[in-house]
């Protein structure tokens, strides 16, 4: 043997040589590699989230298609009919407040009449807020309606109030 020569009780190999800017194969726990579950995880939830998110998106669109599809291969139909119940449905749309900023919100509102035929049969529909305001409960006249989708509603006569 040489007289300069070290002898290691441990040999050393290339692998173990760490240059700077080199990160090992073993580092985990550190602040910079967590080995935690939900850190190696979130590819995977942000990408059930997006699916998720866009079959409910695809999901609806599907359903109003068919909705109007139906609809519209449904016949015109004009029956007589009395107005037994309205409702309203107010939907509160609010934004985040930020600081040195208005909090902004947002209503919307949809209307529905419960119309009844003779046959005692009733149906909602959802109308316009011009409609809603032009009829009353117990008005009884011509419902006209293709499949789901309110068409009009002509009072009768008799019923219509006047000026005197």
């Amino acid at each position: 043997m040489f007289e300069d020569e070290i002898i290691f009780e441990d040999d050393p190999s290339e692998d173990d040589i760490v240059f700077e800017g080199d990160v090992p194969d073993d580092v985990s726990g550190s602040a910079f590699f967590p080995d935690d579950a939900l850190f190696n995880g979130m590819p995977t939830f942000v990408m059930l989230f997006f699916v998720i998110v866009i079959g409910i998106f695809l999901f609806s669109i599907f359903k109003g298609i068919g909705t109007w599809s139906k609809n519209e291969q449904s016949p015109r139909l004009s029956v007589k009919a009395k107005i037994t119940g309205k409702r309203t449905n107010v939907h509160r749309h609010g934004g985040h407040a930020h600081a040195h900023e208005h909090h902004h919100s947002h209503t919307s509102t949809t209307y529905y009449v419960t119309f009844q035929f003779e046959s005692t049969d009733r149906s909602e529909f959802t109308v316009s807020g011009h409609e809603y305001g032009m009829l009353a409960e117990g008005d009884e006249g011509m419902l006209t309606f293709q499949g789901t989708r309110f068409l009009d509603f002509q009072r009768n006569p008799s019923e219509e109030h006047t000026d005197a």
